[in-house]
């Protein structure tokens, strides 16, 4: 039945890539009839970060290539979800992606680490494990489960906790009702933290927290920026206790079916494009705090110890299943 109900789900992502979009081989305007053209996936709009991070690696790629090869990019998860977009990626009915990892859990459990609370200290110990034996052992299962290739990761970042309460310690969250992904992990985490942790839909929670059916929810605050949620809420406070890495992918077979000249344009394309897309993000986060702050939304600098001692229930439960050895590497991890 589980198999039956993927197989449909599939399908339908390919309903929507044929009628939606066509073909990927179909040239669109300023294509040219001899050009490979990528079809390229992302969940943002056009000028967002994961934007910024495609068409770089589009024009960098067209350079390398003489224009043989370019990039067609979808915007707004277009050709489906971003588990989907995996899936039809595998299947070779889509070639690329810059996206969340946030799905990644799903075919190699170690990738569900990102939403261990605190478990990494900056955003320099996130790339030294993803770049390092870690993440290259990691990126290869991947591959193997999925036929979808890693060629590099940017970001969304550290999350925030958006509220209309002042959250300056693990006592504030007391009670709160606080939006999670539908993710056992993070409602762990929210319910260890002491708040009534709460499963929501992304495009639920300007109106849950409008209506007061939550107190907050946890994002980037470039996110908070443009979905308008400084609209319906009053005060963020720096947390940060997740990060949250975006990979370049490729399906497998597409890389593998292109020559070698083409492939290693390829890659040179996604590690010209890999520094841009981090300092991307971080520059939109700047300029969004700048943004927010104009608005009148007060900042805090919770005391993240008193979070990190409510983490050991969260810990005990899912370290046996993420992998005991991997996270006590990453913890150990000099960079």
């Amino acid at each position: 039945m589980k198999k039956m109900i993927k197989t449909l789900i599939i399908a339908l992502a390919l309903i929507v890539v044929i009628a939606g979009c066509g073909n990927s081989d179909k040239k669109t305007d300023g294509e040219k009839s001899d050009q490979i053209v990528l079809s390229l996936s992302i969940p943002e709009p056009e000028g967002a970060k994961f934007d910024v991070t495609a068409k770089a690696f589009k024009e960098e790629l067209e350079k390398l290539t003489d224009e043989e090869m370019t990039v067609r990019i979808h915007y707004n998860n277009e050709l489906g979800g971003e588990r989907e977009v995996f899936e039809l990626m595998g299947i070779n009915s889509l070639d690329m992606t810059v996206q969340s990892a946030g799905p990644m859990g799903n075919w190699v459990k170690e990738f569900n680490m990102f939403d261990l609370p605190f478990l990494f200290d900056s955003r320099e110990h996130v790339y030294a494990t993803l770049e390092g034996e870690i993440g290259q052992e990691l990126s290869q299962k991947f591959e193997d489960e999925t036929n979808v290739k890693i060629l590099g990761w940017v970001e969304n970042g550290f999350v925030t906790t958006s509220s209309n309460n002042a959250l300056n310690s693990v006592e504030d969250v007391e009670g709160l009702k606080i939006r999670v992904q539908e993710n056992e992990l993070q409602i762990d985490t929210w319910n260890a933290y002491g708040a009534d942790a709460t499963p929501m839909a992304w495009t639920e929670v300007f109106t849950g927290l409008q209506q007061g059916v939550i107190d907050g929810h946890s994002n980037s605050l470039a996110t908070i920026q443009t979905s308008k949620i400084f609209e319906v809420q009053s005060h963020i406070a720096i947390l940060e206790d997740r990060f949250s890495p975006g990979p370049i992918a490729i399906s497998k077979k597409k890389f593998d079916s292109l020559t070698k000249e083409q492939q290693d344009a390829v890659v040179k394309a996604a590690e010209y494009a890999e520094p841009i897309g981090r300092q991307a993000n971080q520059d939109k986060v700047a300029e969004a705090r700048e943004f927010l702050e104009g608005e009148g939304i007060e900042f805090t600098e919770p005391d993240k110890e008193s979070f990190k001692e409510k983490t050991k229930s969260v810990y005990e439960k899912w370290a046996p299943q993420i992998g005991e050895e991997t996270i006590e590497k990453i913890k150990n991890l000099e960079y």
